[in-house]
Parts: C-alpha cells; sequence; structure tokens
C-alpha cells in the first residue's frame, strides 16, 4: 500500500528544509514527507497525486508566501483533498489571520515559527491532527479508475474490456460519487469527457477509443513479423488452446482477438463441468490462465484488434486488421465463436449498455445491488448468470419460451436454480418492450400462452440467447451452412457446392475448411458440440492438422 503524504510549503529554503528534516525523522516509516518552496508547483503536485489514486494526509503551509497566502493555498487544496489536515506555519504577527483561517478553511491547527524543540512544540500537534486523520481513513484504491456516467455505453464497454483483459479498475458514478466529483472538479472535466481513465501514473484518457487504453496498458496492437506460421484468429477456448498447443510445438504463433481473452466462456461466472476443477472455475480465471501458458510459450498476442478480410495467394494467406494493416501466414485456425443473438424489439437497441446487456453479468452485477433484473435464455451461460446475479440483486427473472429448462440446461445448474429462493423462472413467455428514459426502466413481458402483456421494473437486463457465429467478416471465402457456420472436412465435399470449390486430389483434413490451410474450431465449426472441453479439444486438435499441412507443402 502507498504511504499517505505529507505536503509542506514554505518559500523560505531554510525553513522548509528545517520542517523537511523534522518531519522525516519522526514520520518517515508510515508518511511520505513531500517539500517544495512553490505553491503553484504544490497545488500541481497535489492534482497528479489524486489522479495516481494516492492520498494526502496533511497539508503545513507558511502563511505569507509571494504565489499566494498560506491560507489561499490550504482553502485550494482543500478542493482536491478534502479529508487532508490543514496547519498553518505562521509569525507571531500573523496569529491574528491564522485564527480567521480557523473558520474560513477549517484550519486543524497553527504553529509559531520558530517551532524548537520539536519534541514539545512540533511532534505533539502534528501526532494528534494525524491521529484524527487516520481514524476517519479508508486505504484509496490503487490502480485503474473510471470516473463515467453508470447507464453510459461507452462506459460500459470499457468496464468490460478492462474485465475481459484482466485489468483491476474502480468505477466511480460521476452522479452520487464524491471521489469522481472531486477528480472531475481538480482536472476540469466536462460531460464531453466522460468516461474518463485514470491511469496508475497519475494521465487520464477523456472519452478514449479501446485501442488507445490497449495502447496504455502495454498490450500489443501491431503484429511484430512479416510472415507466421499459424495465425489464429479468436481467443476463446478453442483459440487459446490453438495458441498453447502452437508455441509449445515451436510454431511461430500469432494470437488475434477484437477484444479479450476467453470469448463468450470468458463472461462466464463459473464453468462447473470443466475437467480437472471439481469446484469449478470462472471464465475468467480459464482465460488468464491459458493466455498465460500460451505467452510462456513464446506466442504473440494482438488485442483488441478485428480481423477484417482474408485473401490467398500462393498458398500464403493475407489477413487485413482494422487497423489496415495486413500480416501473412502459411495457415489459419479461425476460432471466432459466436455472438449473441441481439433481440429486435422495441427499446432493446436504445438501451444496449445502459441496462441492456449481452452477456456481461459479471461486469454490471454490481449495479444490479438490491434491484430487480431479467435474464433471457435457457442454456447454461444464462443459468450461470442468473446464479451469479442472484448474489447481489433482490430478484432475478428467468425469462424462457419454452416450458421448463430440462431440455437446454445441464441438471447440476437447474438444481441449484431450483433451490435458489431470489430466482424464479418465467416459462412460456417473452420482452416485446424495454422502457426508460436516459436508461433501462421497465419491461414489457407477454405470456405466450394467455397472450397477457404486463408491466415489470427493471434494472437490468442479461440477453444470453442463441448462437450467430461471428463469420460475416469473411464474405464468400469460404463453405458455410444454412446458419453460417463454417463448414469442415467430410462435409465440405458434402456441401453442394463442394466439387466446384475443392480441387485437392485429397480429402480435407477433419478441420479444415473450405480453403486448403484454413482450418476452423470451437462455435464457429458447423457441427461443433458448443461446449468449452469440445472447443479447447478441437483447439488441439487443428494445431497437429496444421502440423500435417505444413509438411505436405
Amino acid at each position: 500500500m502507498k504511504k499517505p503524504i505529507i505536503l509542506a510549503v514554505d518559500d523560505d529554503a531554510q525553513v522548509l528544509a528545517a520542517i523537511r528534516s523534522d518531519l522525516r525523522s519522526r514520520y518517515r516509516n508510515d508518511y511520505r514527507i513531500m517539500a517544495t518552496t512553490s505553491a503553484n508547483e504544490a497545488l500541481e503536485a497535489i492534482v497528479s497525486l489524486k489522479n495516481k489514486g494516492e492520498e494526502a494526509a496533511l497539508f503545513l503551509s507558511d502563511q505569507r508566501m509571494p504565489e499566494m497566502l498560506g491560507v489561499d493555498f490550504l482553502e485550494k487544496a482543500l478542493v482536491t483533498f478534502p479529508q487532508a489536515k490543514r496547519v498553518l506555519l505562521t509569525a507571531y504577527s500573523d496569529t491574528d489571520a491564522a485564527i480567521k483561517a480557523i473558520n474560513d478553511v477549517q484550519l486543524d491547527y497553527y504553529l509559531l515559527k520558530p517551532w524548537n524543540p520539536p519534541e514539545e512544540k512540533l511532534f505533539p500537534v502534528i501526532d494528534d491532527v494525524l491521529q484524527d486523520w487516520l481514524a476517519h481513513y479508508s486505504p484509496p484504491f490503487t490502480g485503474l479508475r473510471i470516473v463515467g456516467y453508470q447507464f453510459s455505453p461507452n462506459t460500459h464497454y470499457i468496464k468490460d474490456f478492462l474485465a475481459g483483459n484482466m485489468f483491476p479498475y474502480q468505477f466511480l458514478n460521476i452522479e452520487n460519487d464524491a471521489t469522481a466529483k472531486e477528480l472531475s472538479e481538480s482536472n476540469s472535466l466536462e460531460d464531453k469527457d466522460l468516461p474518463v481513465v485514470f491511469l496508475e501514473d497519475g494521465s487520464l484518457l477523456k472519452n478514449p477509443k479501446l485501442t488507445t487504453i490497449a495502447e496504455k496498458l502495454g498490450l500489443n496492437i501491431k503484429a511484430q513479423e512479416e510472415l507466421y506460421d499459424v495465425i489464429i484468429i479468436g481467443a476463446g477456448p478453442a483459440g487459446l488452446a490453438a495458441a498453447v498447443y502452437g508455441g509449445s510445438e515451436g510454431l511461430k504463433t500469432l494470437l488475434i482477438d477484437k477484444k479479450a481473452p476467453g470469448g463468450q466462456a470468458g463472461t462466464s461466472s463459473r464453468i462447473e463441468n470443466y475437467l480437472g476443477f471439481p469446484k469449478g472455475l470462472s471464465g475468467s480465471d480459464l482465460a488468464r490462465r491459458a493466455i498465460t501458458q500460451a505467452t510462456r510459450f513464446g506466442i504473440e498476442f494482438l488485442s483488441p484488434v478485428e480481423v477484417k478480410a482474408i485473401e490467398v495467394k500462393d498458398s500464403y494467406k493475407t489477413l487485413t486488421l482494422s487497423n489496415n494493416a495486413q500480416v501473412k501466414s502459411k495457415t489459419v485456425v479461425i476460432a471466432t465463436g459466436v455472438d449473441y443473438r441481439k433481440l429486435p424489439n422495441k427499446g432493446m437497441e436504445e438501451f444496449t449498455g445502459a441496462g441492456v446487456y449481452y452477456g456481461a453479468a459479471t461486469t454490471e452485477a454490481h449495479t444490479c445491488k438490491n434491484g430487480e433484473v431479467y435474464v433471457v435464455g435457457g442454456g447454461n451461460s444464462a443459468g450461470q448468470g442468473a446464479m451469479y446475479l442472484s448474489k447481489f440483486a433482490k430478484k432475478v427473472y428467468i425469462v424462457i419460451r419454452r416450458d421448463s429448462l430440462v431440455s437446454t440446461m445441464s441438471s447440476y445448474l437447474i438444481d441449484q436454480i431450483n433451490t435458489t429462493a431470489n430466482i424464479e423462472i418465467l416459462p412460456n413467455s417473452e420482452i416485446i418492450e424495454a422502457k426508460g428514459d436516459s436508461h433501462l426502466e421497465a419491461l414489457v413481458l407477454r405470456n405466450n400462452i394467455s397472450g397477457q402483456e404486463t408491466d415489470h421494473e427493471a434494472r437490468a437486463i442479461f440477453i444470453f440467447i442463441g448462437a450467430k457465429p461471428y463469420t460475416e467478416w469473411t464474405g464468400n471465402l469460404f463453405l458455410k451452412d444454412k446458419k453460417g457456420f463454417l463448414v469442415t472436412g467430410r462435409e465440405v465435399l458434402d456441401h453442394e457446392n463442394g466439387s466446384l470449390v475443392w480441387k485437392q486430389d485429397k480429402t480435407p483434413y477433419l478441420l479444415e475448411t473450405s480453403v486448403p490451410g484454413i482450418f476452423a474450431s470451437g462455435d464457429v465449426r458447423s457441427g461443433a458440440m458448443n461446449r468449452v472441453a469440445s472447443a479447447v479439444g478441437e483447439g488441439s486438435m487443428s494445431i497437429s492438422l496444421v502440423h500435417k499441412y505444413l509438411n505436405e507443402n
């Protein structure tokens, strides 16, 4: 934990050296002692310290300084650190001003110069005010902080990005958080600047793009090599497994993801049926372990970077990225997975990121405290999300069109839901409208048997429906099934256009797409099992097939 700060200001260098020496001799083990001869310099430092998430315990200021009076300095410092103690250093002739300052700037004490011996005239006073400060002190959060509005799509996307990339952060709501308001005032922030990300070094990013945040946090968004043995697109379980095996087997491997490692599985609050983890583990924990393992084997990871197109020429695959850069590879593994389907109903698009969320249960759960929330979907992701939200929300409703969860959700999850008092299943129902002013406030539900429509108060809605493959970016380069999933292996030849596309003498490898040397694994592949374990297995298998392809070519 960072030490709280004691800051002394006096334009007389000799006096300043004396006070600094005395303070260090007594308090340096528990406090960081700072000193300056310039009041303006001190005020700039105070703002920087606030931005870094540091805490000021005590300001000591001389009264008569050329840049400003000590009382004026303390009054300005009060804006940034209102809880800090304030002590005025003054000559006997200025005691009237010091007494007046007790009321004007809530002065805690004034000391007459000189204060020798300090054991009698300085330390007892400082001990007393610091003891009082400590009694009301709570250690500040040290790390990334986001200042913004709770129901802001941009704020939500930044929170989701940081959580997905496993960067701890603190969200400060500008509407009701005192620290957020202090940071806003001390940095002269306006509404158009929000959300603002405060970095640990004290710098700040106003309404930033995700790529800007990524660069500041040291994430890679530019490829280091011109040619790779294999490029893996998508860092879900399948892509991460492929990266681990590609790196461990000595292939020059590049992993690319448009957001963060983990994919949809990374947003899961608890995966309880994954082999080797009897107590279960969160999706973010699985992603953290996997990306650490992959990078240890020397793979290169780009995020947040999106692949816009693939071209094939002379058996080399050229990928065009969202930053317009191009990278080449001998082989490609597509593991882009699926997106949750959007609810097209009235109000849903308007409130997306402002009360309407797709997945993201772990990111926004704390905002649902003591509220009523709705989960749409009957799969395992929906069940896991509902269980997690039940720890925060007053009531969680699971909205499904079917009669029950039996045919769509694992039995262990159904058992957990049935024994959780604040979760209720709403069968044969659907949400037809979202209502609110600047954010979601209510939902309209329809019972599909009776046709009855009812209004319900809602803090948030979390949508976990359908499996839309993330393949639109591939254009017409690949054969796909009727739902847009990539066709692989023998199914390439069985496809109605298979003979027109596949011109090789051999049958496609099990996970090979209709383009030789490009493989698909995980949920993006037609016929996939939609389970974390099977995705990991396919990702691992894809590297074995990459080796075979490279050996033959």
